[in-house]
């Protein structure tokens, strides 16, 4: 196969030749250019980054999976998946411990070339538009500013798809593309837990391109193995360290016996819908003060219930901290908000968050304030620039699903996955933008095939 794409590339008039690359190369220049200015304008070392990066220094150091408790040594614990921590191991072994910077410029490299390779999934003329939509996208490319699990997921996501279209052409048997999309799918479950949906989503779809076509299906099942290999000594492991069976990480990001506040959890969920709300509110309880003028209107039925929420409030920030005797009033509260709400809780707040996630400008990195409806100048043009840019990416790919007529099942593969995603995205508690980063992959190939004029089914790329 390679020595034909060579052949076909030999074919092309000399000069098409040199004009291709030189486009190419500088579609890569002005994606790694864009990388390098978020790295040098966005650069975010807080919050989780801290968190992964303790574990992975403890790790690296004392070969302890853990925290570093205060007063000296490492406390074990279970609430990050080994993904990302092994790959901060890796850069700090390399380029020494809580060496942040080159942990960017290596996410910056991971980035730019999974960006680049994307859009093989539609064959030379759907690659070209990918390349320029994946690697020009200022959303993905932000985060290699930031040390999170972000960039490799997207990364795992590209793979994986592109492994699939590779095990389809190339007969849907025995080849080492099952290798590749095993080893991502088990990588991107190891870098966060929700991405086992991207294994929900291909297997089954995997299993129905081979009985289409009266195949068998031991590399289904050898893919779908390799997902849970991985994660078997990570359960042994918790299993003996804490006796508890945790096969991925929890949900609450709580160790075994550390106290869980479900009741504000469930409270907040009963009006929480934007992303200031989740820095303002959702993040500060039992650490900061919470302010009864940062919730919006929707968080209260009434004028007695706005008391009630304003007394608790300040009583919780006289010690800024989560009792269960606060999280049995924020219970009441949700029990009470909920029978007055039954749809709005279980229905439209959810998908008012979903909305949330997609269409936010994707700002959340620079320096530009959360409420940047209320700014003016740049606070305000920039964001919506932003806002603009994500929206032509969601339309580009809506145009794309309708246009492109995929008839091997990798269309239906990446539709599934979005799908399952966003229903989960939809009941998480807190809105996230940076969440749905996982479905830009698939966006930018749906927005390729939309503007290649793609069809059907397309043919391998040369």
């Amino acid at each position: 196969m390679g020595g034909d794409r060579v052949e076909n590339w030999r074919r092309l008039p000399r000069g098409e030749n040199w004009r291709g690359a030189l486009w190419v190369v500088i579609a890569m220049l002005l994606g790694l250019w864009l990388r390098f200015w978020f790295i040098g304008h966005g650069p975010r070392v807080t919050g989780d980054s801290l968190i992964y990066g303790d574990i992975a220094k403890n790790w690296l150091q004392h070969g302890i999976y853990g925290f570093s408790r205060t007063g000296g040594g490492v406390r074990p614990t279970l609430i990050r998946l080994p993904g990302y921590p092994l790959f901060l191991a890796g850069c700090f072994a390399v380029f020494g411990v809580e060496h942040y910077r080159a942990v960017m410029f290596v996410q910056a490299a991971v980035d730019i070339v999974g960006a680049a390779g994307v859009g093989w999934v539609l064959g030379q003329r759907g690659w070209w538009w990918g390349l320029w939509l994946g690697v020009l996208c200022p959303f993905t490319a932000s985060y290699v500013g930031a040390p999170l699990t972000e960039v490799l997921s997207v990364g795992c996501v590209g793979v994986v798809f592109w492994g699939v279209v590779g095990w389809d052409r190339g007969g849907r048997g025995w080849s080492w593309w099952v290798g590749v999309i095993g080893v991502g799918m088990a990588y991107a479950v190891l870098l966060r837990p929700e991405q086992g949906l991207l294994a929900v989503a291909v297997v089954p779809v995997m299993g129905w391109m081979v009985w289409r076509r009266g195949g068998r299906f031991g590399a289904v099942v050898v893919a779908a193995v390799l997902v849970v290999v991985p994660l078997v000594p990570w359960t042994v492991r918790n299993w003996r360290t804490f006796h508890v069976f945790q096969p991925l990480a929890p949900r609450s990001a709580t160790d075994p016996g550390e106290y869980v506040p479900v009741g504000f959890q469930r409270w907040y969920r009963t009006w929480g819908v934007d992303f200031i709300s989740t820095d303002q509110v959702y993040w500060h309880y039992d650490s900061d003060p919470i302010l009864v003028t940062d919730l919006p209107g929707r968080a209260f039925d009434s004028e007695a219930q706005y008391r009630t929420t304003a007394a608790l409030l300040e009583e919780y920030n006289q010690t800024t901290t989560a009792t269960p005797e606060f999280d049995r009033r924020f219970a009441a509260l949700a029990e009470e908000r909920i029978r007055a709400g039954w749809w709005r809780y279980h229905a439209w707040l959810p998908l008012a968050r979903l909305g949330n996630m997609l269409l936010r400008p994707r700002t959340e990195l620079l320096q530009y304030p959360l409420d940047w409806w209320r700014q003016r100048g740049s606070g305000f043009w920039v964001p919506v620039g932003f806002g603009v840019v994500n929206l032509g990416y969601l339309v580009l790919a809506g145009c794309g699903l309708w246009r492109w007529r995929d008839e091997s099942g990798v269309k239906a593969a990446m539709v599934l996955f979005c799908l399952l995603r966003c229903a989960m995205l939809a009941n998480l508690d807190n809105s996230e933008p940076r969440y749905t980063l996982e479905l830009f992959p698939i966006f930018i190939v749906l927005g390729a095939a939309a503007l290649s004029g793609v069809r059907g089914t397309p043919p391998p790329p040369p």
